[in-house]
């Protein structure tokens, strides 16, 4: 009864607030465009160059030339504008993302942040990532709360390489939502028909569970 990636971006796309320029990472959160609430203004903000990306296009809108950072096809929105990885990296980097949306591998109890190697195998690397936990205050992290085996992906303590220490402050996962604070993972809601026990038994970082948890909506 977990939630799948398209209904995880829905959860996170219910903490933007109009006005707000937002960074998506690659990944699940590239799928949040697609689910901004009618009638809000987001502007976002792609770091090879674009802000004011839209939805991922249909066959009809299709432009091979206008892609993301995690090179998707995307689409643009009305008052859209496109400059260098220069000038994107320094709008990131001077703190003027209001929302930065990231994945991760890891994510540990002091909000830290592992999402861009894991030793031994082929990887990407580390893309924009540091950059945006450095130059940003208000991160959502959305990932799978378990890895393929079945082992936690929210820890005491990240295990793989950081991407940043101590920036996270909200997950959410298949599993549930979460906020990050003094040294724990706080469980804030759950996803549809999973139960408080199970994600207790999948969260291997110190769990704080309130008397009640509600489930998501959407």
């Amino acid at each position: 009864m977990s939630l799948t990636r398209e209904q995880m971006a829905q959860r996170v796309a219910k903490e933007l607030q109009d006005g707000f320029y937002v960074n998506l990472g690659i990944g699940i959160p590239t799928l949040v465009a697609n689910y901004i609430p009618e009638g809000m203004q987001v502007m976002l903000q792609s770091e090879n160059g674009l802000l004011g990306m839209g939805e991922f296009p249909t066959e009809e809108t299709i432009d091979p030339d206008l892609i993301n950072a995690g090179k998707q096809t995307v689409t643009a929105v009305d008052g859209a504008s496109f400059f260098s990885s220069a000038e994107s990296f320094a709008m990131i980097r001077g703190g003027h993302v209001d929302l930065t949306v990231l994945g991760a591998f890891e994510v540990d109890v002091n909000g830290s942040i592992a999402s861009w190697m894991i030793p031994g195998k082929l990887i990407k690397g580390m893309g924009g990532a540091m950059d945006l936990v450095a130059g940003a205050e208000n991160i959502i992290v959305t990932m799978m709360h378990a890895d393929k085996y079945g082992n936690s992906k929210l820890l005491p303590q990240c295990e793989l390489p950081l991407t940043g220490y101590g920036c996270i402050k909200r997950v959410v996962t298949n599993l549930a939502y979460l906020e990050i604070k003094d040294g724990a993972f706080h469980l804030i809601e759950r996803a549809p028909g999973v139960s408080v026990e199970e994600i207790k038994n999948m969260t291997a970082g110190d769990l704080v569970i309130p008397d009640h948890v509600p489930e998501m909506t959407f």
